[in-house]
């Protein structure tokens, strides 16, 4: 590439964080002018949205009407470990992790609740676990599509049918953008502030009837905090799962993703969100093949993210560059486009190799990403001419 000008097309939005996700289109404050503000959550008002909302997630998501559906407190993180605490240790475990919150996923089995039995299983950025090598007669802990490294499960055939144990899925950045195959899954957990573009710190935690069974049957060694409890006298609590939370929710949150339901709704459910996911990530990808400076973190298209997609620096005189140095460069782009206000929170993850990560998500409109994809292209050529400079 040589230095060219300014591209002259802007984002209309140039919001691409990988959570909280940019607004659905046309979202204003006015969207939730029939919030139940000032209301208890456990009236008939609040009761009447938290339930919707329940039903219109398992509409849009196709959940089985034997899955229970519960809001919860702390977000995919909260409703992650309020499966682990409450279902783990009644077997042994394997523990997946190809990113960042999957390794925390570890952390968890292993130095917190400090299973007896728990065999892990890493990989890194950019590639998957081998799941020929998991032992599903345990008790399985993974994400469907890493947040952090762009890297996804390509199906859920490496799960048999026939399994004995548990599948606890962190589908955070995955549900609403890609399939689930609800009869290999147990547990999934997630958050409405990704593919949804709605408000944090509600999480969302779906139980298959195996593991309800497992709740009503199985009582762990530790004590769980209330937040975490979901049976009495050895049943399941079955309020939490008909909009009866466990914590007080916000209602003006509730709103907000009754709202990005019905958006989602109206554009034609799972199908239509999941398509407009995969159009953003093949306008990334059809930069990325023009263009030879960039990369995918996740290179085989099998395990690629239409969701949180993760570029490197692939031009030579990047990589040539210490790490700290090619993690000073990718800053470098980073404040370069939120300097011109065409792309906000695009830098890589903290933990990730250095590079960028483009919110790809179903509220993100493509032709943002097409108007995008040139300015990294002249941040790029500008941080590289400066580099020069300095050496």
């Amino acid at each position: 590439m040589t230095m060219n000008a300014k591209p002259g097309t802007r984002p209309a939005n140039p919001r691409f964080s990988s959570g909280p996700c940019a607004k659905r289109p046309g979202w204003s404050l006015d969207a939730l002018h029939d919030a139940a503000l000032g209301r208890s959550h456990r009236a008939e008002i609040g009761k009447a949205k938290l339930a919707r909302a329940i039903d219109e997630t398992r509409e849009i998501l196709r959940v089985p009407d034997d899955y229970r559906i519960g809001i919860v407190p702390a977000s995919d993180t909260g409703a992650v470990e309020m499966a682990m605490w409450s279902l783990l240790g009644a077997r042994g475990t394997d523990v997946v992790a190809w990113e960042s919150f999957g390794s925390g996923w570890v952390t968890d089995a292993v130095k917190q609740l400090k299973l007896e039995d728990v065999r892990k299983f890493e990989a890194p950025y950019g590639e998957i676990v081998d799941f020929r090598k998991i032992d599903f007669d345990r008790d399985v802990v993974f994400t469907w599509n890493g947040t952090t490294s762009g890297v996804k499960m390509p199906d859920g055939s490496a799960i048999p049918a026939d399994r004995s144990g548990l599948t606890i899925c962190d589908a955070t950045s995955a549900a609403f953008a890609q399939d689930l195959p609800w009869d290999k899954l147990d547990v999934v957990t997630f958050s409405w502030q990704k593919v949804m573009g709605g408000e944090a710190a509600h999480g969302i935690l779906i139980l298959s009837p195996r593991a309800v069974e497992r709740l009503e049957t199985y009582t762990p060694p530790w004590p769980l905090p209330k937040i975490f409890r979901m049976t009495k006298g050895g049943k399941l609590i079955e309020g939490i799962f008909k909009g009866e939370t466990i914590n007080t929710p916000s209602m003006l949150c509730v709103e907000d993703y009754l709202d990005a339901l019905a958006w989602g709704k109206s554009l034609g459910g799972l199908d239509a969100l999941k398509a407009r996911a995969d159009a953003n990530l093949k306008a990334v990808e059809a930069y990325v093949e023009a263009n030879g400076f960039l990369g995918f973190l996740a290179t085989d298209k099998a395990i690629r993210s239409n969701t949180s997609v993760c570029l490197s620096f692939t031009d030579p005189d990047v990589t040539a560059l210490s790490d700290d140095e090619q993690a000073a460069f990718a800053k470098g782009v980073v404040k370069l486009l939120e300097d011109e206000g065409v792309a906000l929170d695009v830098g890589a993850y903290r933990d990730a190799p250095p590079g960028l990560r483009i919110w790809c998500g179903a509220t993100v409109e493509t032709a943002d990403v097409e108007a995008l994809m040139p300015w990294i292209g002249w941040a790029f050529e500008a941080q590289k001419a400066s580099m020069k400079k300095a050496a």
